[in-house]
């Protein structure tokens, strides 16, 4: 297998919507773009810090980005900021609650799709494919980033970290028994839907890193045929 010319028994297509059968009023998937996360007014000083440390850490990673460079690329004093975060460290935990508060709201837009919960996953997992391939940006790569950084060097952060983990498993593990129950998900015996979510949350997440380490597509195309193939998916796009 290569990272662009080998295909699975899977069908490959250019266009996934032609083969999730979305309806008209949604022929947009609705997925978890971080494009327009952590909006803020002009006047809204804590929003623009956090925003503008979003960007810096999803980019750079935390121990890399500097208070200093915060605060020049913000535009702000630096009594703001402690006056709002007593520390880097609470200000990193601040960051990732507030993303997976965005990722929460974003989760529940994609429930209320007028999709079968297999198709809803399909979608969630395929745009998970997407955005993590080649180069990691701001938009798609921040619970990637932190993962492999904080944990050894922040309890709280890490915790945060832990607490958004859980929110999208719950979230997996819901769609998983609405699958079973409008029977557009294979039921497997003896297995949890929530043990399934956290196979498939924690394979992902895993191959995210390994992407990300060995520059290659390979680990996430993978766990997607993986996942794909327990979705019973009639389709993915590698």
């Amino acid at each position: 297998m290569t990272d662009s010319n080998t295909h699975t028994s899977l069908l490959n297509t250019s266009n996934l919507e032609d083969n999730l059968e979305i309806n008209s009023e949604d022929k947009k998937p609705v997925t978890p773009n971080n494009s327009n996360f952590f909006k803020y007014s002009p006047n809204d000083t804590k929003s623009h810090l956090i925003a503008t440390g979003y960007q810096l850490l999803a980019k750079k990673g935390f121990t890399a980005v500097g208070i200093k460079q915060i605060l020049e690329t913000a535009g702000v004093p630096k009594g703001s900021f402690y006056h709002y975060f007593a520390s880097k460290e609470a200000f990193g935990e601040t960051i990732i609650e507030s993303y997976f508060e965005h990722y929460k709201h974003r989760l529940e837009e994609i429930s209320d799709q007028n999709l079968t919960a297999q198709q809803k996953l399909c979608n969630y997992f395929q745009f998970w494919y997407n955005t993590q391939q080649n180069e990691c940006d701001h938009e798609k790569c921040l619970v990637v980033k932190l993962s492999a950084e904080v944990s050894d060097i922040s309890v709280t952060m890490r915790e945060a970290l832990e607490g958004g983990y859980q929110q999208t498993i719950d979230w997996i593990t819901h769609q998983v028994n609405a699958g079973w129950s409008d029977n557009s998900i294979p039921h497997t015996a003896d297995i949890s839907a929530e043990s399934i979510a956290k196979r498939w949350y924690y394979a992902w997440l895993g191959a995210s890193l390994i992407a990300k380490t060995s520059c290659s597509n390979i680990p996430l195309a993978e766990v997607w045929q993986m996942t794909a193939t327990e979705l019973g998916c009639e389709s993915i796009e590698l």
